[in-house]
């Protein structure tokens, strides 16, 4: 059975001391680019909110940290540098043997948001 988290930073301590500072920093990230962001854990991820609803998830596997859900492909100069982390239905992996490129992590979630806020208005 896989273990259940009460929350991120639970999540965040099961990994290795490497693992955690890149976790550490995607959460930032992504926090820092949510306005009022929440958190919570769901379908066993972090996830990060807006308004009460799930809006990013993001966690870690042996040889990459994967973003969710899958990223809409509306911006054509981000289309291009998210290529090389496209994969299966969308979603985007990080490998853990290169540079993180948290400004463009940054920048998709910044995309979720407008794409967000857009459909409620």
């Amino acid at each position: 059975m896989a273990a259940k988290f009460a929350n991120i930073d639970e999540y965040i301590r099961l990994f290795p001391d490497d693992v955690q500072a890149v976790l550490d920093e995607v959460r930032r990230t992504i926090r820092s680019a949510v306005p009022s962001p929440g958190e919570t854990i769901s379908y066993q991820m972090p996830t990060i909110t807006l308004d009460g609803q799930s809006l990013v998830y993001f966690a870690a596997w042996k040889h990459h940290i994967g973003i969710y859900p899958p990223i809409p492909e509306i911006d054509p100069e981000l289309d291009q540098e998210l290529a090389p982390y496209r994969a299966a239905k969308g979603t985007l992996k990080f490998p853990l043997r290169e540079p993180i490129p948290y400004d463009l992590i940054g920048r998709v979630v910044a995309l979720l948001v407008s794409e967000r806020v857009k459909a409620e208005d």
